[in-house]
């Protein structure tokens, strides 16, 4: 294991930026917020389930005297969502440093979005992709921002089938390796759009993370099956906190000295546990022509070029 054990101590003051999580209202998302909160950012949850929210929201406020926080209504499954989220955001804010596309869902029975896009990759990646090309112009717009995304360990198993990219009709469907497919294109988001931001001479930068083995909500829909029962207790004495496993994407967001491109996750041999630090992602993941591919498929299906 690595020597350099970065902590929520190491992040600075965040007094004056403004945080966008998804999915913030449990496990990493939640961990982040009041992490953020507590170092003086102004943090908007966006969430999809708002009773849910709101609990999250009194949580954070009982946490983090004076935090400044606020929920607002994000559903990364509909696109009619996130372009009234992104017309809320904008008409409030004129700023956004920080954009942590954390939510996601994985694992799940074949279905599809009210889009028609495959359940995860709809989620966790075309949403993301969507609702990151709507606030492009306030990323591009505030000096230093960053786009961070939540990958997985579980990319490194997935490839890419631009002939069956959403498993059309449930056709060759696995909830693993779906997931694993929408986490590899959450690093080839990732790293084609780092690129142009460097071809636009921009100072903002796209970075990832994953957090090993966490115990959060995420693998909630096991629970009433005969593996969820099994895998459960097993699960929640091997992973560690939400805690630390939200440690690597507030390095991506907040340490000075990270650079565009770089992919955070914990140092432990396995990648399951530890502290954070720079990673690497598969073969596949820096394959150019793949990431440009993936984006302007992204285009297509959303709509949304940027």
């Amino acid at each position: 294991m690595s020597t350099e054990k970065w902590t929520a101590d190491n992040i600075p003051d965040l007094t004056g930026k403004v945080i966008i999580i998804t999915g913030a209202n449990s496990g990493i998302g939640f961990e982040s917020s009041k992490i953020l909160a507590s170092k003086g950012a102004e943090i908007v949850l966006a969430c999809r389930n708002m009773k849910k929210a709101e609990v999250a929201l009194a949580d954070l406020k009982k946490s983090v005297k004076d935090a400044k926080a606020e929920i607002m209504h994000l559903d990364l499954a509909s696109q009619k969502s996130i372009i009234s989220f992104t017309d809320a955001f904008k008409a409030k804010y004129n700023r956004l440093d920080v954009l942590l596309n954390n939510a996601g869902i994985m694992s799940v029975p074949y279905g599809t979005t009210e889009d028609g896009f495959e359940k995860q990759f709809g989620t966790n990646h075309l949403g993301h992709f969507a609702l990151t090309g709507l606030l492009i112009d306030h990323i591009k717009e505030t000096s230093g921002a960053r786009v961070v995304s939540m990958s997985s360990g579980a990319h490194s198993m997935a490839s890419m089938d631009f002939n069956n990219l959403q498993y059309d009709g449930g056709k060759g469907y696995s909830p693993s390796t779906a997931y694993g497919r929408s986490k590899l294109a959450n690093l080839l988001f990732t790293y084609e759009l780092q690129r142009r931001f460097e071809q636009k001479n921009s100072n903002a930068i796209a970075l990832a993370a994953h957090p090993g083995g966490a115990n959060t909500n995420l693998n909630s829909h096991l629970g009433d099956s005969l593996m969820g029962k099994l895998m459960n207790p097993i699960m929640n004495a091997m992973f560690q906190s939400a805690a630390m496993g939200a440690l690597p994407i507030l390095r991506a967001a907040t340490d000075p000295k990270v650079r565009g491109g770089e992919y955070y996750g914990p140092d432990g041999l396995t990648g399951n546990s530890g502290y954070p630090v720079v990673v690497k992602s598969n073969k596949r993941s820096h394959n150019a022509a793949m990431q440009k591919k993936l984006w302007q498929v992204s285009e297509k299906l959303t709509g949304i070029s940027f």
